[in-house]
């Protein structure tokens, strides 16, 4: 396992040579990305990025919202510990009407904007016990559902299994920044420190269209429980990168697990820029080493990496997920 001073030694290389990383990153992603009508999922089914961790995915009417975080806490106000709550001007400009919002964990870029879909739209917000404390300090407990592990939910034509999971260990491979659970009092109190990690999931979708079920794995977090994981053979793997060099082996130990078709890269950007902005990467990512990492385990599996972002305006007519071509 690696040491604490090796992941310090490696990172302050990282901040050294950022630049180059960077560039590097941007080439590969640019490599990577598939056209907005490129996704390799079946008619039907419409799965969209929303940045960070967040998809839209959408099928026969019912969209199901996946971490979403639109409304972004910049460096400042996290370092001066300001409130972060969710933008209702941001929400209806990049997020698409939902009936469920799905939680992996309650770190602040996975989870602050839940509550705001939640009170625009009446969807129901799945997760851990955090997540309902979260929901219930926007007076909106009863649209919190806290989930048991393995146990399957239904979302019109999605079915939904919570699998227990872990986050990736960021401080120098010792401990998860902002562990345990929410427990402020108020929403004033809600600073991104106060997001804490909470129960953390592997999120497993399966939904059924005409030519068959199709299914989806989710890791917000770049760890597993690999006995906890059940499913096998998926078809397409929302896999977050960032943080994965904390944990030893892990793209090797998580495709093996899972054995997915097609890999779709995520949490690979700044969370703290805003989205309409130009993107950057979040410190450390490494993005280039990404495929051959996914190649060592098998050439079959497919690596894409998704179109940014883009209004939900611009999405295509019935609000169903996949941008329009011309976004």
């Amino acid at each position: 396992m690696t040491s604490p001073t090796r992941h310090l030694v490696d990172l302050l290389a990282y901040a050294r040579t950022r630049h180059d990383h960077d560039r590097r990153d941007r080439a590969v992603v640019d490599d990577l990305t598939i056209d907005p009508s490129g996704w390799n999922v079946p008619d039907g089914l419409d799965v969209t990025w929303l940045g960070v961790a967040g998809f839209a995915l959408s099928s026969q009417g019912t969209t199901v919202l996946i971490d979403p975080y639109v409304s972004r806490v910049s460096v400042g106000d996290s370092l001066r510990r300001r409130r972060a709550l969710p933008d209702p001007t941001l929400l209806d400009r990049w997020v698409p009407r939902a009936d469920a919002v799905l939680l992996g964990h309650t770190h602040f870029d996975h989870s602050v904007d839940a509550p705001g879909v939640a009170r625009r739209d009446g969807a129901t917000v799945y997760g851990g016990t955090s997540a309902e404390h979260l929901m219930r300090l926007h007076g909106l407990g009863d649209q919190a559902c806290r989930v048991e592990p393995h146990r399957e939910y239904r979302i019109g034509p999605f079915a939904v299994t919570f699998v227990p999971s872990r986050h990736s260990r960021l401080l120098l491979g010792r401990s998860v920044p902002n562990g345990g659970e929410i427990t402020c009092e108020h929403v004033g109190a809600l600073n991104p420190q106060a997001y804490r990690c909470g129960d953390v999931w592997g999120i497993h979708v399966r939904v059924e269209l005409a030519t068959g079920p199709y299914t989806i794995y989710h890791q917000g977090s770049a760890d597993l429980i690999e006995d906890e994981i059940r499913h096998r053979g998926v078809n397409l793997f929302l896999c977050g990168i960032a943080g994965r060099q904390f944990t030893e082996d892990y793209t090797r130990r998580i495709l093996e697990r899972i054995a997915p078709e097609q890999v779709v890269v995520s949490h690979h950007d700044d969370f703290f820029v805003p989205l309409g902005e130009q993107p950057a990467f979040a410190f450390g990512v490494d993005v280039e080493r990404f495929p051959s990492e996914v190649a060592a385990v098998s050439r079959e599996i497919q690596v894409v990496s998704p179109p940014p972002p883009v209004p939900a305006a611009q999405w295509s007519a019935g609000g169903e997920g996949t941008p329009s071509g011309d976004g």
